[in-house]
């Protein structure tokens, strides 16, 4: 039966930081029915492309539902008591430092409130590190430094009261998809400009006001240009600077840089900071441009700095916005999650602060000194000092800076366990012990969202197979070595609660993190808490911070600090000429773990790339649908040429989501330097130094399959479709016979062939059927094969007659590749909309298809599509 007549459970998205709503229904077959939540407060009903095509991946084909020793099928109490008695006997062999933990925002708070007290107060170890250490701990690190805690000052309702937004290092459209709808609107209803300050055109930059594209990691002198304008032109706020300290050696140092590093004009640097001046309503939202960076705690502090001189923090519509990308990041760093931090923002090496958490957790030994941040930990773990690692619902083999050296190390540890949803990633087969953990939808807690916005998430589906909850695995664990009572947990609701109380003697040290007026939460109170902005006590619920002051250092005041532009570490030169940049693309997060098993989020851009300025592409005599070999010092990669002029020339880029599983030559932080910012520990991603060619290859191939592929080819990359799946590849050895070749391909040795093949060419079709109905379908040219790929991934499981033309009839749709994820809407659609309805803006191609109507993140793609085709229409 269906699941119409069941009731919708609220809970959260589990991808980004936004935190938005979601309301939950089982379909009755196993699957999920998601729309946006209308009243949780992050997105007021409204979801990107990654959220709404969330009910496409809680199927069951990918899972891990037993715990595995060494590759074979075993039960919890063998699982468990190994990895107990291994932690254990490591422990008192080499001490506590020689294990360590690396956990992932992807957790619950509660879960990652029981990681962080094994660890940090009974190993007595403050090993424990996050992947939220590649993304956020700058912003950590210039928030401590700026404000005495890590705290957010603002909160959402600034983006829709500011009227000057500045993305720095943000490509919100794609990132945060519903963030930038909310600055849309705001620009709709009060004319809000947006400035974009990041060496490439992105999907951001659609209908900025100004997009300022300096020189990779020139950041701090930009803003360092504009602390020294706002001095000079007398815009210090003199009443609000008395609750700081350190303007006068912040603008020494700001007036000592050169903004001509930035490759900006002076024209350009006088625009931005006028209108940053003389605009009091103003909002900078920074994220991985800024973090991920060997100067990204300076560029924090520097974009900090510009907003304490002129008061413009913690009142509406102005401050700095940091935006998280994971759904819990906040909640690790609440619960004290990375390596450098203690419980709710205590601090490690402060002895009063230790000895309070010891004393609330009856703990033995919390330790005296942050323990190894994610580089130096993999480095330990390689060079053997780390014995015994656990690591948690993370992928470090493929998304730590030089990725070969982190997998090589993994698979040499002594002892690794892997706790995840699925054994079929790049880490979990380097494991000796996996473990089957609950995913979402599955289980229960709380995450916190960029702007402190506490919110539950709920499990709406049956728990599969053996799988546990996090915290129960931990729990389990402790007990197992020796800790019964400190881990005796029944419920995530009483974590919470431990968590809260915790809080409050944090909120007793003048802490920023107090949620002590959740402490008393009942069971049921807890599973229906509504969503909250911290903190929460007897005295306060929710607000800004710092409209008045009062700062969380010592003495109360905030700190402007000196800052000075750095380059990048690494530097470009005549072997490595390109500076490479990373990131996300619109429709795929992390290392696709979750999204890859969407057939509309994989239709958008189905295999990895590198954008590459047109005039480096005519130079180095690489076309539109080359694939290039991509080489640093450290690590290798095949990926298809995209040539554009987004990026700037001498520069690249290339997103990082493909892993040994979907794509295994475009494992993209292999190629990324392990250097990192001296104060967060946070890698530079974004500027590592490349060298480009093309790939000569001597096949190219596309396939589409019933069933999984098994291929095998220098280049490949897969992807899910409706029907099956589909790949690209291409290969530098030839290949003697096609049809055997597809025969191992499909895994198909008696299907029925129908094959052409012109051997004096170089090129074959082969089309394998199974009782009359194709299971794949192999199409290979000495060059990029020219066919309609959409068309073909319809095909397996049908009894097409025409697959072999690469083609379809004249009489059959053919909507083009997908360009709105949403709801499906390819190319060839919107152009047939243009030509026979006249559709010749964004809002009209909405009207008439729905196309960028629901997240939006698709419009810039809409209106570049149309800005092209423009010229003809009129023409004709």
């Amino acid at each position: 039966m269906g699941g119409s007549g069941l009731p919708e459970t609220r809970s959260i998205c589990p991808y980004c930081g936004v935190g938005c709503g979601v309301l939950l229904r089982p379909d009755g077959q196993g699957g999920l029915d998601v729309r946006g939540d209308p009243d949780h407060p992050a997105n007021f009903g409204r979801l990107c492309s990654k959220g709404s095509a969330l009910g496409e991946t809680v199927g069951l084909e990918h899972r891990l539902l037993a715990p595995q020793v060494n590759g074979r099928q075993v039960d919890w109490d063998t699982a468990l008591r190994l990895v107990a008695e291994r932690f254990s006997d490591t422990i008192a062999r080499h001490g506590p430092d020689s294990v360590a933990f690396y956990v992932s925002g992807q957790l619950l708070t509660e879960d990652y409130y029981v990681a962080n007290k094994l660890m940090k107060g009974f190993i007595g170890s403050a090993n424990i590190d996050t992947n939220s250490r590649l993304c956020m701990a700058s912003s950590v690190a210039g928030h401590k430094r700026a404000f005495g805690t890590d705290t957010v000052p603002g909160t959402y309702e600034d983006i829709d009261e500011a009227d000057l937004v500045v993305l720095v290092g943000s490509n919100l459209a794609w990132c945060h998809p519903v963030l930038y709808q909310r600055l849309l609107a705001a620009r709709k209803a009060r004319g809000t400009r947006i400035v974009v300050i990041d060496p490439r055109r992105t999907a951001s930059c659609d209908g900025a006001d100004m997009h300022l594209a300096l020189q990779p990691g020139s950041d701090v002198a930009l803003f360092n240009a504009l602390l020294a304008r706002i001095n000079a032109a007398g815009a210090v706020d003199q009443d609000f600077i008395a609750h700081t300290q350190g303007l006068e050696p912040a603008l020494e140092a700001a007036c000592a840089d050169d903004p001509s590093v930035t490759g900006l004009s002076d024209s350009e640097i006088s625009a931005f900071c006028d209108l940053w001046m003389a605009t009091e309503r103003v909002v900078t939202i920074y994220s991985q441009g800024v973090n991920q960076s060997t100067s990204g705690t300076d560029k924090v502090n520097a974009i900090l700095n510009c907003h304490l001189a002129t008061g413009r923090i913690g009142k509406p519509g102005r401050g700095p916005l940091s935006v998280t990308g994971q759904p819990n990041a906040m909640g690790g760093r609440e619960v004290g999650g990375l390596a450098n931090m203690l419980a709710c923002h205590l601090d490690l090496e402060n002895p009063d602060h230790r000895g309070a958490v010891r004393d609330f957790w009856n703990a033995p030994h919390v330790p005296r000194a942050p323990g190894l941040k994610a580089v130096d930990l993999f480095r330990a773990v390689g060079d053997g000092r780390i014995k015994a690692l656990w690591i948690i619902h993370t992928n470090p083999a493929v998304s730590m800076p030089e990725a070969d050296a982190v997998r090589d190390a993994i698979a040499g540890c002594d002892f690794t366990v892997v706790s995840d949803i699925t054994a079929q990633t790049d880490t979990a087969r380097l494991a000796d012990v996996i473990l089957p953990a609950s995913a979402w939808g599955e289980k229960d807690g709380t995450v916190t969202n960029t702007d402190r916005t506490i919110s539950r998430q709920r499990r709406v589906l049956p728990v599969p197979g053996q799988a546990r909850p996090d915290w129960d695995i931990l729990a389990e664990v402790g007990r197992r070595m020796g800790y019964l009572r400190a881990f005796d947990y029944d419920t995530p609701a009483g974590i919470f609660r431990e968590h809260a109380a915790l809080s409050g003697i944090a909120g007793q040290f003048g802490r920023d993190f107090d949620i002590s007026g959740l402490g008393d939460l009942s069971d049921s109170a807890y599973d229906a808490l509504e969503p909250q902005r911290w903190p929460v006590t007897s005295k306060r619920k929710g607000g800004r911070f710092f409209a008045d002051g009062g700062f969380f250092h010592a003495d109360g005041r905030g700190r402007i600090v000196p800052v000075t532009w750095r380059p990048p570490v690494a530097r470009t030169e005549p072997r490595f000429p390109f500076r490479f940049n990373t990131g996300r693309i619109r429709d795929q997060w992390h290392t696709m773990t979750r999204t890859a098993l969407s057939p509309r989020l994989s239709a958008h851009l189905a295999e990895p790339f590198l954008e590459l300025h047109p005039a480096d592409a005519a130079r180095l005599k690489i076309g539109g649908a080359d694939l290039v070999h991509v080489e640093s010092p450290t690590g290798r990669a095949i990926l298809r040429a995209r040539i554009t002029d987004a990026v700037q020339p001498g520069q690249v880029f290339a997103p990082m989501h493909w892993t040994g599983e979907t794509a295994p030559s475009g494992r993209i932080d292999a190629l990324v330097a392990a250097m990192t910012d001296p104060v967060s520990g946070q890698p530079e991603s974004k500027a590592s130094v490349v060298t480009v060619s093309r790939f000569d290859a001597a096949w190219y191939g596309f396939a589409v399959s019933a069933g999984p592929m098994a291929p095998r080819s220098d280049y490949w990359a897969r992807a899910r479709t409706r029907q099956g799946y589909r790949a690209e590849l291409a290969g530098s050895t030839p290949v003697d016979d096609w049809e055997v070749e597809a025969r191992r391909l499909f895994v198909a040795p008696h299907a029925t062939a129908a094959t052409i093949v012109d051997a004096n060419r170089g090129s074959a079709r082969v089309v394998l059927q199974e009782d009359g109905m194709i299971i794949g379908a192999l199409f290979v040219a000495p060059e990029p094969v020219a066919i309609m790929r959409d068309y073909l991934a319809t095909l397996p499981g049908t009894d097409s007659p025409d697959a072999l033309t690469g083609r379809p009839p004249a009489d059959a749709p053919n909507p083009g590749p997908i360009l709105c994820s949403c709801f499906g809407i390819g190319v060839n659609t919107i152009i047939e909309a243009v030509e026979t309805s006249g559709a010749l803006s964004v809002e009209a191609i909405g009207e008439a298809l729905g196309a960028g109507t629901n997240c939006g993140s698709c419009r810039p793609e809409i209106a570049e599509l149309l800005h092209n085709l423009t010229p003809r229409e009129a023409a004709e």
